[in-house]
């Protein structure tokens, strides 16, 4: 498929703060592009805002707010005169297992990734239907491969995936295309966060290979750029969550039988456990929700 060249276009990134969003931000940035930056840490959005090459502005907003974002996408809209590029990708986490887990953190897992995904979406579509413009979703090898220890994130990340596959047949005719991004584990805030817990560390060592990996966070945003480029249905950060596809039905009945072996393992270290929301990213998250902007 041929490139769309970036510059002069306008994008949106959400939780662009850091991590991926901030990392595509700025090669975004480099290849012409004007962006616009969501997020919920106001001080990290200022200075990723600052240190991009294209004229950059950026919005305090919890992409779970309707009517917040819904401001937001009139605000970037009368700041830049257009928007052809939307990446949604805030997005939170929590592990450990379902019984004893926080019920707090659980639920809000979803509703950053799945609803914020289509508040973000339903914000945006008015603006990328008179460009024609992409949204390019992002999701992970969590959309494609259940795990244990990971109900509310792999939940959230199947249903981004679904959600954004439903979006690309309702707006295709409005010249809208939809994407969806897939990740495995990547060197993000979010990431260390969770190797921080060493019963979460250790069952994810212990996935065959390459799933056990954790990838440079460079290589895998210049995949999500060439897929922006090309308006892609599928963009793969690793180029071999690709072969996943076609095997994905027998993913679920494979992982449960390993799982118990590994559950009965870690289930010592698991006994009382009660964890919320990790890295960084979940703790200015938690913040914000306790009355703070995360400046």
């Amino acid at each position: 498929m041929s490139r769309v060249p970036l510059d002069g276009q306008v994008a949106v990134v959400t939780g662009a703060a850091r991590g991926i969003g901030a990392r595509l931000a700025r090669k975004l940035s480099a290849r012409g592009a004007r962006v616009a930056l969501v997020g919920l840490e106001e001080g990290e959005l200022r200075r990723v805002a600052g240190s991009l090459h294209e004229d950059a502005a950026h919005w305090y907003a919890d992409v779970t707010d309707h009517e917040a974002m819904t401001s937001v996408a009139h605000e970037v809209k009368a700041r830049f005169g257009k928007v052809d590029i939307v990446v949604a990708n805030a997005g939170v986490a929590t592990g450990g297992p379902l019984e004893g887990s926080d019920p707090g953190s659980w639920r809000r897992v979803v509703e950053v990734n799945l609803v914020g995904s289509a508040v973000t979406g339903r914000a945006f579509l008015p603006a990328l239907a008179e460009s024609r413009g992409y949204l390019l979703q992002i999701a992970s090898f969590a959309a494609i491969s259940p795990a244990p220890m990971m109900t509310a994130y792999c939940a959230s990340k199947a249903g981004v995936e679904a959600y954004a596959h439903c979006l690309r047949a309702e707006v295709g005719h409005r010249g809208v295309r939809v994407g969806v991004g897939y990740l495995s584990w990547t060197d993000t805030d979010m990431v260390r966060g969770a190797d921080e817990d060493p019963a979460m560390r250790k069952a994810r060592e212990r996935l065959p290979w390459p799933a056990n990996r954790t990838y440079p966070l460079g290589p895998a945003v210049d995949r999500l750029v060439a897929g922006i480029e090309r308006r892609s249905a599928h963009v793969y950060g690793q180029g071999w969550l690709r072969a996943t596809q076609p095997v994905r039905g027998l993913l679920p009945a494979l992982i449960a039988v390993g799982a118990r072996r590994e559950m009965r393992r870690l289930a010592p270290e698991l006994s009382g456990r009660r964890a919320g929301l990790v890295g960084a990213g979940g703790a200015a998250d938690e913040k914000a929700r306790a009355g703070g902007s995360g400046g």
